[in-house]
């Protein structure tokens, strides 16, 4: 029988206690909602003339305009954050300490500096630094790249040495060059490990796109805000902040959904790598 080392198996006193916490989290919980939307009512914030705004066809291309200029910053972003990541992930596996230095201290200093930080560097430093303004789209894409793209490159590394040793040592005996290695051994491999976490990072990159507003970005957060301030209908900042959630997080959960779906799927049949020196030969994985 197997048993975890992590943890002993709670046994049925255990199991009521355990069962008896969860039905105490979620009466706490739900209670804290209901109080949270009973004072929304009572302080009217469901009242009509606050959400009358939103029937609006010039208010709801605002927002649509807010959900793709968030999308663009966080298409940018995703793509140059994983191309750092990988870049600086095979630089601290690097068996050259030349290399191996340089790449481990360019992934600590920006994985230490706050984000909010490189935005303001790039968005208020970019003139006097290089005699060039970007623009508020800019500084935010690449802030969010320097900050998750030094996250992902621990989380790549990461999944690369959770490969046990003897899947490259194996490699190396049938004369793979390191590269061949890591392209055709351990990446396949760690891809499935390392995907839930690099999941979570770019949900925290696309939600930290919100930062954009403060350099006067236009994208949800900032969209939300304009709609707040109409007088004429009320101040609506809590529901232009409720919705605006509500779409966060139905992104979110569809990137979710899109990483469990590959996480799922499983290799075509005859389609296994080749293990014998004469298949990795004939697909051309061993140099002639």
């Amino acid at each position: 029988m197997s048993t975890s080392v992590l943890f002993d198996v709670p046994g049925p006193a255990g199991r009521r206690r355990n069962r008896l916490i969860g039905l105490a989290s979620v009466v706490i919980l739900t209670a804290l909602a209901g109080y949270v939307i009973y004072r929304f009512a009572v302080t009217g914030q469901f009242s009509a003339q606050k959400w009358a705004i939103f029937q609006y066809v010039a208010i709801q291309q605002l927002l649509l305009n807010g959900l793709i200029n968030t999308l663009k910053a966080a298409a940018l972003a995703t793509v140059l954050a994983l191309v750092f990541g990988a870049v600086f992930a095979a630089g601290r596996l690097s068996d050259h300490a030349w290399v191996r230095g340089p790449a481990g201290l360019v992934v600590e200093l920006f994985r230490a500096i706050p984000l909010l930080i490189l935005i303001f560097l790039f968005y208020y430093g970019s003139r006097p630094l290089f005699g060039i303004a970007l623009s508020p789209l800019w500084a935010l894409v690449f802030g969010l790249t320097l900050y998750n793209g030094s996250v992902l490159a621990e989380v790549f590394r990461a999944g690369v040495l959770a490969v046990p040793r003897g899947q490259s040592e194996a490699a190396y005996a049938l004369g793979l060059r390191k590269t061949q290695v890591m392209t055709l051994i351990l990446l396949p491999q760690a891809l499935r490990s390392m995907l839930p976490s690099i999941v979570s990072q770019l949900v925290v990159l696309l939600k930290d796109t919100a930062l954009g507003f403060i350099i006067t970005y236009e994208e949800l957060l900032f969209v939300a805000k304009q709609l707040g301030t109409q007088v004429q209908f009320g101040s609506p900042f809590i529901p232009a902040a409720i919705v605006v959630a509500v779409i966060y997080v139905g992104i979110c959960m569809a990137l979710s959904w899109f990483a469990g779906h590959l996480a799922r799927r499983r290799p075509r049949k005859g389609a296994a790598p080749p293990t014998r020196p004469e298949e990795l030969e004939t697909s051309g994985a061993v140099a002639a």
